[in-house]
């Protein structure tokens, strides 16, 4: 039997899946890793404790299974995130990751002095205070020792592709995040690299998700007792990962992931973009493009609520409470950590509107879960405006295993919502990735045509449809009333 080890270098920690040919999940390992916030909102990472997770969790992984028959390696990783080695390959600083807001400065340089329509043209989007352009231009005017000292430019999981294989690569879903790429074809601007004061020998060679980028080193493959021969692809960022593992490839199909962060993602076969939106336009992991929304705080709202201010981990207890659908003058704004698409606004925050002395604790948690679903068919809303018409969607990540909010985000969004047989998105679809690698398919469309399956489906009702039309209409006039007030309140 031939294995397959897929990767999700997450947020919060390194989740590990064995993989047999047949797409069948034999084994998981889950390892955790700290998040850094040396400053209101900044967040960060050091790229050794990714490293030390997988080593730490790979003999779990292959325990009882024989590591000399695993064929391929595919890592999925959280975007944008900054990673910056020296002539020795020596990691500099700690990361700066997707959700880190310290770059307002630079991107209201790239999106007002350098102008969207120029980014848009350079490279198919918009500048936002996540993507990794901004970054490195912070780098450059706060730590001018540390920008110097700049060999290689990687990705998160790219880092870990080149401990696997010595190559310094990177993905085109990956890439395209990073506002340094020409997306619509697929190659790095030279515009941008003049912008950020590198060059495009400081940045990886590009491949598509699913190339060889080398085989495991030997001393690696001696270590776990991996076949040496054993392929490792160039992977993908999480949501394209995500994608492929829940059959989400070809044209007009549609994922909902409600992880950490939340994503609404459509493939197509062709590029598609405005400057006018904050949407991104990205390559996908199956050689063509998509269009994503990105929320910054989806899951991790529910977290910090359960977890921080109620102080209990049972959310399940929290869902049951919770009564009627659709009715709740309770309001939400998730902007934990900012807010990306489409609003792009990083003063943005967290906020309840709507509490009377008879709100009660199910309302305010209700109030949270509905938030999150607002905020992504703000998204939603816009990608209509492409001529895209949604009518249904995957939906994965850890908020989808909630059925309180599975039914709340069918009714809010006016969609049919497929929950896959296997729910674990991005370490599941880069080992099909790693498939594909290897040769054991010709496509990625091939391997999800077989793998890809339907456990649950979960429709809209007509009536709480309609409710929640009209708590759609009131949920919209609240951050523009707002707005102003964010950047008083920061200053």
């Amino acid at each position: 039997m031939e294995f397959y080890i897929g990767i999700d270098l997450g947020t919060s920690s390194a989740k590990l899946m064995l993989v047999d040919g047949e797409g069948q999940i034999k084994q998981t390992v889950t390892k955790e890793y700290p998040v850094f916030y040396p400053h209101s909102c900044w967040s960060e990472q050091n790229a050794e404790d990714w490293w030390s997770a997988i080593c730490e969790a790979l003999p779990e992984l292959l325990d009882g299974f024989d590591g000399q028959s695993v064929k391929g390696i595919g890592v999925a990783g959280q975007m944008h995130g900054l990673v910056v080695l020296d002539s020795e390959d020596n990691v500099i600083r700690p990361s700066i990751l997707w959700n880190d807001g310290r770059t307002d400065k630079e991107t209201a340089y790239l999106n007002e002095v350098i102008g969207k329509e120029k980014l848009f043209e350079y490279t198919g989007n918009i500048a936002f205070a996540g993507f990794t352009a901004p970054k490195i231009m912070w780098l450059r005017e706060n730590e001018p020792e540390n920008f110097a000292k700049i060999s290689k430019i990687m990705l998160p999981k790219d880092y870990i592709n080149y401990l696997l294989t010595g190559t310094h690569s990177t993905d085109y879903s990956d890439a395209a995040g990073m506002l340094l790429l020409d997306v619509k074809n697929k190659c790095w601007s030279k515009e941008m690299l003049d912008i950020c004061g590198i060059s495009e020998s400081q940045m990886s060679k590009l491949y598509e998700s699913f190339e060889v980028v080398g085989t495991v080193k030997k001393e690696i493959a001696d270590k776990f007792g991996i076949a040496q021969d054993a392929v490792v692809v160039a992977g993908a960022g999480d949501n394209a990962a995500a994608a492929v593992g829940t059959g989400t490839v070809g044209d007009g199909k549609c994922n909902i992931s409600l992880g950490t962060s939340g994503t609404i993602f459509v493939s197509s076969h062709c590029f598609s973009g405005s400057e006018k939106q904050a949407i991104h336009s990205f390559c996908h992991a199956d050689g063509g493009y998509h269009l994503m929304g990105c929320i910054l705080s989806a899951a991790s709202c529910n977290k910090w609520f359960c977890d921080e201010i109620l102080n209990t981990k049972d959310y399940k207890a929290e869902e049951q409470a919770i009564g009627e659908l659709g009715k709740n003058e309770v309001f939400f704004l998730p902007y934990l950590m900012g807010e990306r698409s489409p609003i792009n606004d990083v003063n943005a925050t967290g906020m309840f509107i709507g509490l009377r002395p008879n709100t009660s604790r199910a309302d305010v948690y209700q109030a949270i879960l509905e938030g999150v679903a607002f905020a992504i068919k703000d998204n939603l809303e816009i990608i209509k405006q492409f001529g895209i018409d949604v009518k249904s969607s995957a939906l994965c990540g850890g908020g989808a295993k909630s059925k309180i909010w599975r039914e709340i985000l069918a009714n809010v969004l006016d969609i049919e919502l497929n929950i896959p047989v296997t729910e674990q998105g991005p370490g599941y679809g880069s080992a099909i990735l790693a498939m594909v690698g290897s040769g054991q398919f010709d496509s990625v469309k091939t391997a999800t045509d077989k793998f890809f399956e339907i456990k649950e489906t979960v429709l809209p009702n007509k009536e709480l449809v309609a409710l929640y039309a009209d708590r759609y209409k009131k949920h919209r006039k609240i951050y523009p009333a707002v707005k102003d007030l964010y950047k008083e309140i920061k200053e």
